[in-house]
């Protein structure tokens, strides 16, 4: 069974996505080189600064155009959704084939409109969940960096082009550190996923239900109110795992803004300028882009940032560097929520309290 139309929101997303900046060609080179050779000085000033270490050899990031990020995102969903389709082509009461086929264009419009929405937006991401490679073996992940936003980004903010592209870099490539140097979280992360997808309530009246909630929460939502979609339309056993999956997103974000401005100052002139336009700049857009935003949990995000930072630093300040690192010991000594808002809990629960024997 396929739930969603994959081909149709690529073809969807590509065509709704607006275009990139104008630029020349040999500036449009320039951007891809400086950007690959961005990436790898710095991930070495974030493995020093951070202190995690792996044996995978450094790559360049990958650079995409907004299709191609489209395209990549695409890929990865199939991955993320492969185990909820399985359980849904194995269930007893199959819908008919014309309501799946219409129903699974439906849906590849509405995630191709919303991949549009996006993909003018995102600067870069670490992809976690890839196809296999040609050989079938399981892909590891891939930092990706999206050129045309990154142009269009420094120019609306008028700072410089070469301070910014690395100031972004040190970001990204800390998501790149986090999941190859703490061998476990990938799959912790990917695990919790799956698990949250197949806690979905997939009868029809409980789908029925959810998509009213949903249609409740546009409407209160564009008239000024708070809630997302995905507040809207989890079953209650997803909202433990969804508490889960948000602390551990939290940590690695704030760790990701919290090392970028660490190590700015000594290798980003420009450092203070660009944080400051920069926040203004994720606060601001039309009241179209923030009612979107909301819907889909983009605010959301912005706070993880903001909270998972102020703990961070709050951590690293009162136990040093070592001391945070033991959050990557295992999921079990992984922040909760709780303790994200109370960094001392976290504290007292992993780093003050002794290790059992052996």
């Amino acid at each position: 069974m396929q739930v969603i139309d994959w081909d149709l929101a690529v073809t969807t997303g590509t065509r709704l996505v607006r275009p990139g900046p104008q630029v020349s060609r040999e500036e449009a080179r320039q951007a891809v080189t400086e950007l690959r050779t961005l990436s790898r000085e710095a991930e070495g000033h974030v493995r020093e600064f951070t202190r995690i270490h792996t044996e995978t050899a450094p790559q360049p990031a990958t650079i995409v155009d907004r299709p191609g990020w489209i395209k990549a995102n695409v890929d990865g969903f199939r991955v993320v959704l492969e185990p909820l389709t399985e359980r849904m082509s194995s269930g007893a009461n199959q819908p008919p084939a014309i309501v799946t086929a219409v129903g699974s264009r439906i849906t590849g419009v509405e995630v191709g409109a919303v991949l549009a929405f996006l993909a003018s937006r995102v600067l870069g991401q670490y992809e976690l969940f890839l196809p296999p490679d040609p050989t079938g073996q399981a892909a590891t992940g891939r930092l990706t960096l999206v050129a045309p936003n990154i142009v269009h980004a420094e120019r609306e903010l008028g700072v410089d082009p070469h301070d910014f592209r690395l100031w972004v870099c040190l970001h990204e490539e800390t998501h790149r550190v986090q999941f190859t140097g703490v061998t476990w979280l990938r799959e912790y992360v990917r695990s919790q996923m799956t698990e949250f997808l197949l806690a979905s309530d997939l009868d029809l009246p409980t789908l029925l239900e959810r998509l009213r909630n949903a249609a409740d929460t546009v409407a209160d939502v564009v008239r000024g109110g708070e809630g997302s979609l995905i507040d809207a339309i989890q079953s209650p056993g997803q909202k433990e795992i969804l508490d889960r999956l948000t602390a551990v997103m939290t940590l690695v974000e704030g760790h990701g803004d919290y090392v970028m401005d660490a190590v700015g100052p000594a290798v980003v002139p420009t450092v203070g300028e660009i944080r400051a336009k920069f926040a203004q700049r994720r606060e601001g857009g039309s009241r179209l882009d923030r009612t979107v935003r909301r819907l889909l949990g983009i605010d959301l995000k912005m706070k993880q940032y903001a909270e998972g930072s102020t703990f961070v630093r709050t951590v690293v300040d009162r136990v040093g560097m070592d001391g945070f690192n033991k959050i990557w010991t295992s999921p079990q000594t992984l922040p909760t929520s709780q303790e994200i808002a109370n960094p001392s809990a976290w504290i007292d629960r992993v780093v003050n309290t002794p290790a059992l024997p052996a």
